[in-house]
C-alpha cells in the first residue's frame, strides 16, 4: 500500500492500485481517468498518474468519488483492467496451452516502458518496453529484469554556444510506479553478487506492465560501501571497469533476484551482449549440483535466446581479458574450470586475443540466436562467421525475427478513432492481419487530410510550448528561440529527423548543400521546415559535434526559422514527433542500422519513410510506400556514399515529396499524398507491429527451445 492510500475515498480505492500498474499508459480510457481526475495536475504532473494522486488535494477525491460521471468511467476502465489482468483466453493460453513450465526471463539493460520511469537510452530500450507491453496483451508468461537507474540518462540542454550538457535528476521513488520487493520476513530482498575480492548487496523492485512484471535491480543498499551504492546509478557509463561491475551485476544478480523471489524461468532471453554474464550464472548453478562444466553449458544454452541489436564489431562491450580475470576467477573455481576456458568463451581470435566480446561470449553459449531484422541477419551470420569455422555463411546459426512497435503504445488516439470506424472496432486484435488493412483505403482522403493536419498541428503547440517553458525559465537566449522550434509553421510540409545522434546516423548529410536546401526551405510557394531531436552519449565529442553542428545550422537567419532542434528527445515528445511530422527521414550508413523501429512508428500513423534501404526498410519498402535513398549497394566510400545519398535526398524531395505534398483539390485534400500514407498503414500496420514479432517468436525460438531439457 502506498503513502497516499490513506487519502484516497473507498469508492474509488483502487486509483492507487491503477497508477502503479503501467498498463494505463497504452490503454485511453485508463489515461482517461486521471485525465478526468484533475486534467491541470495530469499535466504538471508529466502525465505521471502515482505523482498526480501524491499531490492531488482530499477535497479533490471527495468530489469525484460522489461524482457520476467520473464513476462511470473508473468502474468501467476496472472493468476492463481486471480482464486483462486475469483473462484465461489470451492468444497464448490458446495457441500454446502447456508450453512453458515457467516463464519467459527477459534480461536487458534498458526497459523504456513510460516516461514516469526514465531508466533508458534510445532504440533498445524501447523494443524492451514493446516487448514486456505486447507479452502482457498476448498474454505470454514474460519477466523482465534490468537495472533500476536513480539517474537515469541524462537530460540534455543546448548552451548558448550550441553544445550539449548534460544534467542527471534523481528519480523520487515516491512519484515513480515502482514498489520494493520484499522477502518472506516483509524485509527488502537483496541478493548478493561477487564482485573481485568481496560481495555487493543488490535490492529489487517491481515494476507492474499489465500481466508482466519486472524486475530492476539497486545498488543503493545501506551495507554497500559509497562507490557501489553508485554503481547502479546511470546507465551506459564511459568507465570500462564500472560498467564491466554492472554487467556482471545485472546478469549474475538478476538470476540470484529471480531464485530467491521463486520465479523459475523456461526461457532465458539476452537482449543484447551487455546482460550476457546471466549464462556464466545458470551455468555455475548446474556445476555447483556436481554437473560437468561442458553438460551445464550445453542444458543452458538449449533454453537461451540471444538477440544482438550491433551490426559493428565496435559496437559491442569488450572487455579487456585482465579486467575480466580479475572479476570472474572466483567464478572459474566454482565451476570447476581454468580461466583460459572461461576467457575462450568471449575471445574471437583464440588465446592471444586480449579482448573479451560480451557478444561473443553471448553467441557461444546460446542456441538460439537471432538478429531484428531480415538484412540484420545476413549480416550477422558475416560478422559472426568466424565463430563456426568450415560453415558456408548462410549455414552460420542466426536467423532473425524482424522488430515490431507496440502499436496501442505509439498510435494517435486521432489514428486509433479513425481505424475504429473504417477498419473496424476489433481493429487493434487484427493488427497483425494482412486483410483488413485493404479497408485503410476506404478512409475518405479529406477525412484522413484533416486528422494528419490536426496531429501536425500538436506537434507545433508541443514545441511552441517547450521553448516558451525554456524562455520563462531563462534556459534559452532570445537568438537561439528559433532554433528550437518557436518560428515553425503548423500548415508547412514537415520533415522529421529523430534519433539517437551518431555518426553512423548522418543527422548532418541534408546540410551537404546549404544554398540548395535553404531553396527549399525557403520556397515562396512550397516550403518545406526540417524538425531534428535527439542526444549524444555524452563521451562521444564526435556526435556531440554534430548535435552543435545542427543546433548553430538550426540558428542560422537565412533559414527563417523553419530549421529546429528541440532538445532533450524523450518517450513523451516521441508521440508527438512519430505522429505529427509528414515525413521521416532516416539516412544511415549502409549496414550500420540493424532494425530502426522509429520509422514503423511514424509509418502506422500515416508519415511516409523516406530511408536509405537498410535495417527494417530493406524488407518494408515497396515502391509505393515511401521511398528509397540512393543505391541498394553500398558505395566503395564513404565519400561517394554522402555525395550520393545528399543527391538522392535533394531531388527526392524537389521531384516527388515537395510536390505530391502540395498539389491539393479545390477543398485543399492532397489527394496523391493520402495514397501515399494509407499505403504506408496498409504495408507496415500488419508486418510492423510487435504482435506479428511476439507471435513469430512463440512460433520459432519458444516452441523449439521449451522442447529441450534443462530449466
Amino acid at each position: 500500500m502506498s503513502a497516499i492510500h490513506w487519502k484516497i475515498p473507498e469508492r474509488v480505492g483502487r486509483l492507487d492500485e491503477l497508477a502503479n500498474n503501467l498498463w494505463w499508459s497504452w490503454h485511453p480510457r485508463g489515461r482517461q481517468v486521471f485525465r478526468a481526475l484533475d486534467y491541470v495536475l495530469w499535466r504538471v504532473s508529466g502525465h505521471n498518474p502515482v505523482r498526480q494522486l501524491r499531490e492531488i488535494s482530499p477535497e479533490r477525491l471527495q468530489r469525484v468519488a460522489v461524482n457520476t460521471e467520473f464513476l462511470g468511467l473508473y468502474d468501467s476502465v476496472m472493468a476492463d483492467f481486471d480482464a486483462d489482468m486475469t483473462a484465461r483466453n489470451a492468444w497464448f493460453d490458446t495457441n500454446y496451452p502447456q508450453l512453458l513450465e515457467g516463464p519467459v526471463a527477459y534480461f536487458s539493460m534498458e526497459f523504456a516502458i513510460h516516461n514516469s520511469l526514465p531508466i533508458y537510452a534510445g532504440g533498445l530500450g524501447v523494443l524492451a518496453g514493446d516487448t514486456c507491453k505486447e507479452a502482457s496483451d498476448l498474454g505470454l508468461p514474460f519477466v523482465g529484469v534490468g537495472f533500476m537507474y536513480p539517474l537515469g540518462y541524462f537530460s540534455q540542454r543546448i548552451s548558448a554556444a550550441g553544445t550539449q550538457e548534460e544534467t542527471y535528476r534523481q528519480l523520487d521513488f515516491d512519484e515513480a510506479p515502482v514498489s520494493p520487493v520484499l522477502d518472506s520476513d516483509g524485509q527488502r530482498l537483496v541478493v548478493k553478487v561477487g564482485l573481485e575480492r568481496g560481495f555487493i548487496s543488490v535490492a529489487v523492485w517491481q515494476v507492474r506492465v499489465g500481466r508482466v512484471n519486472v524486475y530492476l535491480l539497486d545498488t543503493n543498499v545501506e551495507d554497500n560501501a559509497p562507490e557501489q551504492r553508485w554503481l547502479s546509478s546511470r546507465l551506459y557509463v564511459a568507465d570500462q571497469e564500472v560498467r564491466l561491475q554492472q554487467e556482471i551485476v545485472l546478469g549474475m544478480g538478476g538470476v540470484r533476484a529471480l531464485r530467491a523471489m521463486g520465479i523459475k524461468p523456461a526461457i532465458w532471453h539476452i537482449n543484447e551482449g551487455h546482460t550476457a554474464f546471466m549464462v556464466l550464472e545458470r551455468i555455475r548453478e548446474w556445476t555447483e549440483r556436481g554437473v560437468s562444466f561442458t553438460e551445464a553449458a550445453r542444458r543452458v544454452g538449449s533454453i537461451a535466446v540471444y538477440t544482438t541489436h550491433t551490426p559493428i564489431a565496435a559496437g559491442h562491450d569488450v572487455f579487456h581479458v585482465g579486467l575480466v580475470e580479475k572479476y570472474l576467477e572466483p567464478y572459474c573455481r566454482s565451476m570447476g574450470i581454468d580461466r583460459k576456458e572461461l576467457l575462450a568463451l568471449g575471445q574471437q581470435f583464440g588465446p592471444g586475443d586480449q579482448g573479451f566480446n560480451m557478444a561473443i561470449l553471448a553467441l557461444r553459449t546460446s542456441d538460439h540466436r537471432y538478429g531484428v531484422s531480415r538484412l540484420h541477419g545476413t549480416v550477422a551470420r558475416r560478422m559472426w562467421s568466424s565463430l563456426w569455422p568450415g560453415a558456408e555463411e548462410s549455414e552460420v546459426p542466426i536467423g532473425h525475427i524482424t522488430n515490431g512497435v507496440h502499436v496501442p503504445t505509439w498510435i494517435a488516439p486521432e489514428m486509433h478513432n479513425l481505424y475504429s470506424r473504417y477498419i473496424g472496432d476489433d481493429w487493434l486484435d487484427r493488427q497483425d492481419e494482412g486483410g483488413p488493412w485493404a479497408r485503410v483505403y476506404d478512409i475518405p482522403d479529406g477525412e484522413l487530410w484533416r486528422v494528419r493536419r490536426l496531429l501536425r498541428q500538436k506537434l507545433m503547440g508541443a514545441i511552441l510550448e517547450a521553448a516558451q517553458r525554456a524562455w520563462a525559465k531563462g534556459e534559452v537566449e532570445s537568438r537561439h528561440l528559433v532554433a528550437i522550434g518557436a518560428l515553425l509553421h503548423p500548415d508547412l510540409l514537415t520533415v522529421g529527423f529523430v534519433k539517437r545522434f551518431a555518426e553512423y546516423k548522418r543527422p548532418t548529410l541534408i546540410f551537404q548543400d546549404i544554398e540548395r536546401l535553404k531553396r527549399l526551405v525557403n520556397d515562396p510557394l512550397r516550403p518545406i521546415q526540417i524538425v531534428f531531436a535527439g542526444k549524444s552519449h555524452p563521451a562521444d565529442l564526435a556526435s556531440k559535434y554534430l548535435v552543435q553542428r545542427v543546433f548553430n545550422l538550426a540558428a542560422d537567419r537565412d533559414f527563417r526559422g523553419r530549421i529546429a532542434f528541440v532538445e532533450d528527445y524523450d518517450m513523451h515528445l516521441a508521440h508527438f514527433l512519430v505522429q505529427g511530422v509528414d515525413v521521416w527521414l532516416n539516412n544511415p550508413r549502409r549496414l550500420l542500422e540493424a532494425c530502426g523501429t522509429s520509422g514503423m512508428k511514424a509509418s502506422i500513423n500515416g508519415v511516409p519513410h523516406v530511408s536509405v534501404r537498410d535495417g527494417w526498410w530493406d524488407e518494408g519498402y515497396n515502391g509505393a510506400n515511401g521511398w528509397a535513398i540512393g543505391p541498394s549497394l553500398k558505395p566503395a566510400t564513404w565519400e561517394e556514399e554522402d555525395a550520393l545519398d545528399a543527391e538522392a535526398v535533394y531531388s527526392i524531395l524537389e521531384r516527388d515529396i515537395i510536390p505530391l505534398f502540395y498539389s491539393r483539390d479545390e477543398r485543399g485534400v492532397p489527394h496523391g499524398w493520402m495514397r501515399m500514407a494509407k499505403e504506408a498503414i496498409r504495408s507496415v500496420m500488419p508486418a510492423f507491429c510487435a504482435r506479428r514479432m511476439m507471435k513469430e517468436y512463440c512460433d520459432r525460438v519458444l516452441g523449439p527451445a521449451a522442447k529441450q531439457s534443462g530449466s
